[in-house]
């Protein structure tokens, strides 16, 4: 594990360890922030079990590669929540209903996402509740920041400027697997990509000194500053 902040810690799973699943320490046990790919089930339960184990899952939106351990977990009895436009994806096929594989570039992307997406997924998640926007959790406030997902929210801790973003925006290329500069999800994956550039400027707004992503790497410096820059290109 690596420690993010106060009582937060991250856990990095998949090849080439992209993937990231956020625990926040919460009165005995963690709180889970997403919940990677499939493979990264046992990794998480052991990794919680250090702080208590795993109270619940809140799922920044329910693609495979981020609801892909949930299914197990919840099938062990942990309570699973996300935001209400997220509800259906995340019980049906993880948004592979608005993929458009044909906005990739490279031809060997286009052919294998597909079957790797669906190897990473552990299947539909039985949602115990939903978030909305303004909701407390873990000491973090709820942000609806939609258009990479319908429901794709966000953790925000005002008091150090901290934010958990799931896919608001990526510091990797996906069809590549390289990291780089902070950029709008791929419109591949996107269900609107205007509303992700507008998420992105949301985000921005809050002037966060820290935000971390879903995959790959934070912005640390100058976050708002690059983040606007971002949505505005």
């Amino acid at each position: 594990m690596e420690r993010v902040a106060d009582g937060v810690w991250l856990v990095r799973g998949g090849f080439p360890r992209l993937m990231n699943v956020y625990l926040i320490e919460d009165e005995g046990g963690v709180t889970m922030f997403d919940a990677g790919i499939s493979t990264m089930a046992g990794q998480l339960a052991k990794e919680a079990a250090r702080f208590g184990g795993i109270k619940r899952i809140v799922l920044g939106h329910g693609h495979a590669d981020h609801r892909g351990a949930a299914a197990k977990l919840a099938a062990a009895g942990t309570p699973v929540y996300c935001h209400e436009a997220e509800a259906a994806d995340t019980e049906g096929d993880g948004g592979m209903h608005y993929f458009h594989y044909s906005y990739l570039h490279h031809a060997h992307a286009r052919l294998l996402f597909s079957p790797v997406l669906k190897s990473w997924d552990g299947g539909p998640v039985p949602v115990t509740g939903t978030l909305a926007e303004g909701d407390t959790i873990a000491g973090f406030d709820v942000v609806h920041l939609p258009g990479h997902a319908p429901g794709l929210i966000g953790l925000w801790r005002e008091r150090d400027g901290l934010a958990l973003v799931s896919d608001t925006f990526y510091t990797l290329d996906p069809e590549t697997g390289r990291k780089g500069a902070a950029r709008v999800p791929h419109r591949a994956f996107n269900i609107d990509t205007e509303q992700a550039a507008a998420s992105v400027a949301k985000l921005a707004s809050l002037a966060p000194k820290a935000a971390w992503p879903g995959h790959a790497d934070p912005l640390t410096e100058g976050v708002g500053e690059t983040l606007a820059q971002v949505a505005s290109s």
